[in-house]
């Protein structure tokens, strides 16, 4: 049976001109890795930054599976660098799974090092506790629990709804476990804010901003479960527009103000724009039109597919094309029972949509599919899609990119091997390097 080093180092040499560390990187994204004891954090009273489960699980088994995981958190994302590859510095969402040949752990020398297959392959640096994580808001919640940075400190996530309003197996989209993870936080009795108030939204912004001394925090994104009816009496532009009015009310320019909505008509998203939005992501999800019927259900029924594609091009007269970056969920075009089944096909399909919004001066982003096991995906594809996807993937996405004369999108930090923090795909670290 073929190893996973195998597997990697295949690909890396069939696919010279994508970074190694990208092939690496996407592996471990798309399969996870596990933790020994000694690479977990303190939580909240360590000195590595932990986990903050913002808004999916982004773990390949529940809280209940996860052991000493489930108690002591693991880091938040892991730089890698070094190692028999010559890694340059790779910064890694974490996605744990007990089970992965991936293992962080320490050497004989106390090191920690990331090991495949038993064999260490790279030095393992984890992220450092920031000072805003260990202030608390007057009621007592934590930072992390309302504002969580991720990318290596680049982005606040401002998850405003912690659930979605497509709910059930005939509306839920078939590989999102957000309101999963919204059960289980809440079961095993960890906080875990359904909806968050814009004032201590503002307060931790307050608490990050007067101890980000460095100026580390760049972005923020406002996101959270579609509405298609209301919360707080609000529909999404007003109920997700009156937390980025208030921010840049309170900070004004301090940040890059993001929103990850669904496609909505442009008088909505002429209301996010005017509440001081400047970057839009409207997700498409998935390309192929029978898979996104099948696998956004949801969306399918109260907008459509063609509807949606409509959607983002107008908002890109309102933002301009360079600001409306919506994302693909990149691997679900291969999953059972209805994907793809040849990495040509996948490939093909998601390259077309590359170019649909591409050839507009739109430009997609991407994160790597995570198969959570309380999706109906998840369940039945515990593998995910084959590496070999992901690895095309980024070489299609580069190409079509460079047909069309475009650059990295603005709100991802630096692009490039060694440079890019974009933690949960390797697109940024695969386009050619810039310093913002």
């Amino acid at each position: 049976m073929t190893s996973r080093t195998d597997l990697v180092e295949e690909l890396m040499g069939r696919f010279p001109h994508v970074p190694r560390e990208s092939v690496l990187k996407e592996d471990l994204l798309r399969g996870g890795l596990a933790f020994d004891d000694a690479a977990l954090t303190d939580n909240e009273h360590g000195d590595v930054k932990p986990k903050s489960y913002f808004i999916f699980s982004f773990d390949h088994r529940t809280l209940p599976e996860l052991g000493t995981a489930a108690l002591r958190r693991p880091p938040e994302e892991i730089v890698l660098t070094g190692g028999p590859y010559e890694l340059r510095r790779t910064v890694v969402s974490v996605r744990t799974n007990p089970s992965s040949p991936y293992r962080v752990g320490t050497d004989s020398d106390g090191r920690l090092r990331l090991f495949l297959d038993g064999r260490p392959i790279a030095d393992v640096g984890l992220p450092p506790m920031p000072a805003y994580y260990r202030h608390t808001l007057a009621n007592g919640k934590s930072v992390m629990e309302v504002a969580p940075t991720i990318q290596w400190g680049y982005l606040i996530y401002l998850t405003a709804f912690r659930v979605c309003q497509y709910f059930g197996a005939k509306e839920e989209c078939q590989y999102c476990d957000i309101n999963h993870n919204w059960r289980q936080h809440k079961q095993a009795g960890r906080p875990y804010t359904g909806v968050k108030p814009v004032d201590e939204v503002l307060e931790a912004l307050e608490i990050i901003n007067r101890h980000d001394v460095d100026r580390a925090s760049q972005a923020y994104t406002l996101t959270g479960g579609s509405i298609t009816s209301q919360v707080n009496g609000l529909a999404e532009a007003d109920f997700y527009g009156r937390y980025a009015q208030a921010i840049e009310e309170r900070f004004p320019g301090r940040w890059i103000g993001k929103v990850v909505a669904q496609a909505l008509p442009r008088a909505d998203v002429q209301r996010f724009h005017d509440y001081g939005i400047r970057i839009y992501h409207p997700n498409y999800e998935v390309w192929d039109k029978r898979l996104f019927e099948l696998y956004c259900p949801g969306k399918e029924r109260y907008v459509g597919r063609e509807e949606w594609h409509r959607r983002i091009l107008d908002s890109a007269e309102v933002f301009g094309p360079r600001n409306v970056i919506p994302n693909f969920v990149a691997g679900v075009e291969m999953a059972a029972p209805h994907g793809f089944t040849s990495v040509d096909e996948a490939i093909a399909s998601t390259t077309e949509g590359l170019d649909y919004f591409m050839s507009r001066g739109i430009t997609p982003r991407f994160t790597t599919w995570c198969p959570e096991p309380t999706t109906p995906l998840g369940r039945t594809n515990p593998q995910g899609a084959p590496l070999e996807y992901h690895v095309r993937l980024l070489e299609a996405y580069r190409a079509t990119m460079d047909a069309h004369g475009l650059s990295s999108p603005p709100g991802y930090g630096p692009a490039g091997p060694g440079r890019a923090v974009f933690s949960v795909s390797s697109f940024m670290d695969t386009l050619p390097s810039t310093d913002s």
